[in-house]
């Protein structure tokens, strides 16, 4: 029996099922070929890392041990002198980062959860790093006020600003969510202050004088452009994890408006967006739980450069995330074979990606180009 021709309206259908179908099972765009290291194992609950200029590492671990990781793989006994944390649930030793003039100075930064069970909050300390590897000069320069008493949602992520300044996130304290609303107090924002721990001068709020931005729930993820554009992670609650792009003086909405929902199925709130309020560039629902955030600019991963990369928590990978003029126009997940909680993501200066795993047992991994030929991403 001759076959017939299709319909106009059949023809048309059957083109677009044709074409679905090759999108649906073409292969994801191959963006980068690479390799990965293990260069540490059996570190304890690691939560960030920083990269000092002799080539060896320094590792700030959850329960409040900082160490230096040694270019031939050895790990040191924890530094003397790290400010004692208060070590329960989320609470703990978070960021450590090196002054900007580090190789003249020896200065340092911890951000860390300081107090007691019923008086606690996120705090940045300064000390130098003696050549014998121990803390000297060790000075508390910023706590959080007013102080919580629970043992989560702290924040704690740090990163220098191109004018000298520090940012530190701060955690909303999971049940004072609205006071990330509140001006009178440091919960829930991005605190700006200078490299000895005074407000910055020219914050947007003179009766806040430490606040840059409002309105967030628990930033663990921070990173700055070198022309100073500010891209910042919070975790949502049951989905609404996000993205976001900093300006002094923004409310960034929580709990105000948000993409997910509290973790009895309830609404936060009914809002997903408000006048006055700013939207994310992303944001993830259901949840990865973000955490560690890097801009890539190294020139080992050509098609990698100046995209966003974000710890997932849950998943146990990463995500890529391409930019286009402040916009999100794709995203690739990577390392799905690490198949571990990802704590931090961090550039290293060779050009490298460095990988915190989450746990009792992390390990400290390196992302290294194949030898394989990258094919080039569309412009």
């Amino acid at each position: 029996m001759q076959q017939q021709t299709p319909a106009p309206f059949a023809q048309l259908f059957l083109t677009l099922v044709i074409s679905l179908m090759v999108t649906v099972s073409a292969p994801a765009v191959h963006s980068e070929s690479y390799t990965i290291d293990t260069i540490a194992k059996d570190l304890n609950e690691p939560w960030s890392l920083a990269f000092l200029p002799d080539g060896n590492l320094l590792i700030a671990e959850l329960g409040g041990q900082l160490r230096q990781l040694q270019q031939n793989g050895v790990l040191s006994e924890p530094i003397a002198n790290v400010p004692a944390v208060y070590r329960a649930s989320q609470g703990g030793l978070f960021d450590v980062l090196l002054h900007q003039d580090f190789v003249n100075n020896r200065t340092l930064y911890l951000s860390y959860a300081g107090g007691n069970a019923n008086a606690n909050g996120t705090y940045v300390a300064s000390a130098k790093l003696s050549a014998d590897a121990a803390l000297i000069d060790v000075q508390i320069l910023f706590s959080t006020q007013p102080d919580k008493d629970t043992p989560v949602h702290y924040g704690g992520r740090l990163a220098w600003l191109p004018d000298g300044h520090l940012l530190l996130t701060t955690g909303d304290g999971f049940d004072y969510r609205e006071a990330a609303q509140s001006l009178q107090s440091h919960l829930g924002k991005t605190i700006r202050m200078t490299a000895t721990g005074e407000p910055a001068a020219d914050n947007p709020f003179p009766n806040a004088p430490y606040v840059w931005t409002y309105g967030h729930r628990n930033a663990q993820g921070l990173a700055v452009s070198e022309d100073g554009r500010v891209y910042l992670h919070e975790h949502g609650p049951q989905g609404g994890d996000e993205v976001n792009i900093l300006s002094a003086g923004t409310n960034y909405g929580w709990p105000a408006i948000t993409y997910g929902l509290d973790y009895n199925g309830a609404y936060v709130s009914p809002l997903q967006s408000h006048p006055g309020m700013a939207q994310p560039i992303h944001y993830w629902t259901p949840s990865i739980a973000p955490s560690g955030l890097t801009l890539y600019t190294g020139d080992a991963f050509p098609n990698w450069r100046n995209n966003l990369f974000v710890g997932a928590l849950i998943d146990g990978d990463v995500r890529r995330l391409r930019l286009e003029n402040g916009a999100v126009i794709a995203e690739e997940r990577l390392f799905t074979e690490i198949g571990e909680r990802i704590r931090d993501i961090r550039t290293g200066p060779d050009g490298f990606l460095y990988i915190l795993t989450d746990g009792p047992a992390g390990r400290l991994l390196r992302i290294k180009p194949a030898r394989a030929v990258a094919i080039a991403e569309p412009n």
